[in-house]
């Protein structure tokens, strides 16, 4: 019973640790002339990052199961376009659709991780390595506990 006791509560503290993790993900658009060499330096740049970066545990990355599809308004769209589609009213505007085939999913071990992430030495080569495969902009998420 003692035994029992003691699991219990080591699984409830894992549990509770557990809870404050965050989950940083992105989904991104590829660059057509991107080469083999690209995407291998880009995964393997990837798989990297939780041995350089603190808080960062765990990383994801692949071709999404079913592409996103977005809908973007081309420039700015103006004032009173803006009422009328805050009233509910039909706006036609120019848009163009992009296509999100890839994503990254980073596990960190809180916000704090991710805020430090940004600034530290091996996002900044990670980035250069990105650039390579991806469009610029990315639809990007983070998950709470």
């Amino acid at each position: 019973m003692k035994k029992l006791l003691i699991c219990l509560a080591a699984f409830a503290l894992t549990a509770a640790a557990q809870d404050k993790k965050l989950m940083h993900c992105f989904t991104f658009s590829q660059i057509d002339a991107a080469t083999p060499a690209d995407w291998e330096a880009f995964a393997k740049a990837t798989d990297e990052l939780p041995s350089k970066v603190p808080g960062l545990s765990k990383v994801w990355h692949g071709k999404l199961a079913r592409p996103m599809l977005l809908t973007q308004t081309e420039g700015q769209v103006d004032a009173e376009a803006r009422k009328k589609l805050a009233a509910g009213e039909t706006v036609t505007l120019p848009v163009k659709q992009l296509r999100r085939q890839y994503g990254v999913c980073m596990e960190f071990a809180n916000q704090d991780a991710l805020k430090s992430y940004s600034k530290h030495p091996a996002h900044d080569a990670w980035m250069k390595v990105y650039e390579k495969v991806r469009v610029y902009g990315t639809t990007t998420f983070d998950i709470l506990p």
